[in-house]
């Protein structure tokens, strides 16, 4: 099977044969380019996304991920942007070893092409050139053959007449001759060309074209091997990144494998678990009896324990009024049954469950956040100091790591006075001495207030606390400390709905005692253990050493209430400060 041989006569349907070919070639690497600008767009696509959910640095996402669920979503988009990065291989390898090498082959295929077409073309040229030769020397051999007839005629026509001279006889004998040795040497050559001819139309079609075909189709068949082994390559391209596209999409599945709900949950604990109690029951208030109703310990309604005079309805007290609370003229509220406290308490949002808590949760709502973050539940602030001591512990390790570097430095300059001057960094060190000392006593500041929380070391003096112990003992029961001490998440302290009605009325029971409230009594006397500025209304300031009065000790929120003058007083955090209780005036 032979082009050369079955297809002698079909040089043009050939030429337009191999023209296809390349054409089927050139649009399959337009196909494989469009992959590849595919995968590079899919990849491109996928990177996006996944950057697109990535936790943002230093945000409140990122510390979402602490979570299994979370964590196992981010080993996703971790797995994708490698998934993505597979497509980009893909993409690349069929650029390099199929589009850029079947470009170069083409160009390569149409320089062979072009070179066999115009060998083709020049033995059809010679073939036609000896043809019209030999057409031309038959036309010159006939045209001889009848112009020696025409002559022989001539002469024999001239013999037959007599009347004709012998020279002109004799002339038209010699045309004669003449004509027909023309028509013999035409014979001759017309003998010859043809000869020549047939060999050349047999070297033609049986050596010539037979070579230059079989040359095209070597050419035409190198081009479909090519081909398929591209279409090969492509598959195999593809097929290389399955078993790590396979291992991403494993990781994926091992991600959500390592889900742990328990896990979650127990951080969900420790993320929000404020570190108080339930509240205590309500007890049963009996207005059969002709008796005022006074405040139940163990209910949800303000008490400031038995040492103190008990805020009651309708009554007047002398205690602690805050002078931020604008007075009240309207009439007094008359007083809600229990059910319909009872129902208020168990549908309405949450409120201030005492004067002082009601102030520090406003002062905190429009100034700043305390420094010991006593605003928070404890055991959420435990978790801040925590995490701010060990925030501390870290910059204390820069600063010392940065003092052994200048340190280190100052010393090779002592030792090789041309590489720099060592006074020149005197002033550094003593400057990261000084940040030093600063973040060290920064740093014992919150370990002291962690320790407070954390029980490890006491917040005051043993005979402090002692008297606190007595004073304690004789006033009302933890529990009765305004309904157990409570904060809602934004850090002001709440406790249950029943409490709302009852800061209303004692609002208004008590405006008319605003303008002629009299100064506390001192229960015993602070030092400042150190210098706190109160920038937050209702705080008072304080320098280190400084002693002064208290009028109101902690009642478990981290303040004190102190005195400093008749007209100056305020809460101090009670870690900043010392205090020395008198048990007599707590007794009296």
């Amino acid at each position: 099977m032979s082009w050369g041989t079955e297809l002698w006569d079909q040089f043009e349907n050939l030429e337009k044969h191999t023209q296809w070919g390349i054409d089927i070639l050139e649009k399959y690497i337009k196909f494989v380019k469009e992959r590849t600008e595919i995968e590079l767009s899919y990849a491109k696509q996928l990177r996006n996304l996944s950057k697109k959910y990535q936790p943002k640095k230093n945000s409140k996402e990122e510390e979402e991920y602490k979570y299994t669920a979370c964590k196992a979503f981010l080993s996703t988009l971790n797995e994708m942007n490698d998934y993505a990065g597979q497509h980009e291989v893909i993409s690349e390898n069929m650029t390099s070893q199929i589009t850029v090498e079947l470009a170069r082959y083409v160009q390569e295929l149409k320089q062979e092409r072009k070179s066999h077409f115009h060998e083709g073309r020049k033995a059809q040229q010679h073939i036609e050139t000896c043809w019209k030769q030999l057409e031309s020397s038959k036309r010159r051999f006939e045209r001889d053959c009848k112009e020696a007839d025409r002559a022989q005629q001539y002469f024999e026509k001239m013999d037959a007449d007599i009347n004709v001279t012998k020279a002109d006889v004799e002339k038209a004998r010699q045309q004669a001759q003449i004509r027909h040795q023309m028509a013999e040497d035409s014979k001759a050559d017309y003998s010859s060309i043809l000869q020549k001819f047939n060999h050349e139309q047999r070297e033609y079609y049986y050596s010539h074209i037979p070579t230059i075909y079989q040359k095209i189709q070597e050419m035409e068949e190198r081009r479909i091997v090519r081909m398929g082994e591209s279409m090969k390559t492509y598959a195999e391209v593809d097929r290389q990144v399955v078993p790590i596209i396979g291992k991403c999409l494993d990781g994926i599945v091992k991600a959500a494998e390592s889900i742990d709900q328990k896990n979650d949950s127990q951080l969900v604990i420790e993320a929000y678990k404020s570190g108080f109690e339930p509240p205590g029951d309500i007890e049963f208030e009996d207005y059969t009896q002709p008796m005022k109703r006074t405040i139940s310990e163990n209910s949800l309604s303000n008490s400031r324990g038995e040492g103190k005079a008990e805020l009651k309805f309708g009554g007047k007290s002398k205690g602690k009024l805050w002078p931020f609370i604008k007075k009240n003229k309207s009439p007094k509220q008359q007083k809600e049954p229990l059910s319909h406290r009872f129902n208020e308490f168990m549908t309405s949002k949450p409120k201030i469950h005492c004067f002082r808590s009601l102030k520090r949760g406003l002062s905190l709502k429009l100034g700043a956040a305390p420094e010991d973050f006593s605003n928070l539940p404890p055991e959420q602030r435990r978790k801040k100091l925590q995490q701010k001591v060990d925030e501390l512990n870290k910059d204390i390790q820069k600063e010392m790591d940065q003092r052994d570097a200048i340190t280190k430095m100052k010393d090779v300059y002592l030792k090789n006075p041309q590489m720099g001057d060592p006074a020149s960094l005197d002033h550094k060190l003593t400057e990261v001495s000084q940040n030093i000392e600063k973040l060290r006593l920064e740093a014992q500041k919150f370990e002291a207030w962690l320790a407070e929380v954390e029980g490890r070391l006491p917040a005051r003096s043993e005979q402090a606390r002692r008297q606190s112990g007595m004073y304690d003992g004789q006033t009302a029961p933890p529990v009765n400390n305004c309904a157990q001490d409570r904060e809602s998440p934004d850090g002001s302290y709440t406790e249950e709905q029943s409490q709302e009605s009852e800061v209303k009325v004692l609002a208004t029971d008590f405006d008319d005692e605003f303008d002629d409230e009299e100064p506390l009594p001192a229960i015993g006397t602070c030092k400042a253990l150190y210098t706190f500025d109160g920038q937050n209304e209702g705080t008072i300031s304080v320098v280190e050493g400084e002693t002064l009065y208290v009028i109101e000790e902690d009642k478990g929120d981290g303040w004190t209430r102190i005195r400093r003058s008749e007209e100056e007083e305020g809460y101090v955090p009670t870690s900043y400060v010392e205090v020395y209780l008198d048990k007599n005036a707590k007794d009296s």
